[in-house]
């Protein structure tokens, strides 16, 4: 059961980050001007890829392992929920990201505010996924302790 919980901590950890980015960081960076809103959303989105990604691997293991050890089909499930961000980012994410590190944010533009607005969107689809992990492992770890 300990590898359950770590994979519930994980994968919350993983969510509470991106929907902070969602609620939070997200709208005020859209305060900005087109040059501020693209010098604050590069570092920040480096840093944040830094941070999610290995807590997405982590969780991934963890629930895999937590699956092995119970067979509940909440880790299982849970895990397959927060992997799926690293496909959904290369393949759904990548490409705006890569737009906008490509802009010099003295180019910067009302593309620039365009490309943010539709990476908050897809952004938004990785913490759901996020949010749908937290409920498949907390749902497992409820049937395990009960």
């Amino acid at each position: 059961m300990t590898f359950g919980l770590l994979a519930l901590v994980a994968v919350a950890l993983f969510t509470g980050a991106a929907l902070y980015v969602n609620v939070a960081e997200q709208p005020a960076r859209l305060t900005l001007d087109d040059r501020g809103l693209l010098t604050e959303w590069k570092p920040s989105y480096q840093r944040g890829a830094a941070m999610q990604a290995p807590l997405a691997l982590v969780g991934f293991l963890l629930a895999l392992i937590a699956w092995w050890q119970t067979s509940a089909a909440g880790f299982l499930i849970g895990g397959v929920a927060i992997v799926a961000a690293w496909p959904w980012t290369l393949i759904g994410i990548k490409p705006t990201n890569d737009a906008l590190l490509a802009i010099d944010p003295d180019q910067a533009g009302l593309q620039v505010r365009a490309l943010v607005v539709k990476w908050g969107g897809l952004h938004a689809v990785r913490t759901g996924l996020g949010a749908l992990a937290i409920v498949a492992c907390l749902w497992a770890c409820l049937l395990r302790a009960s």
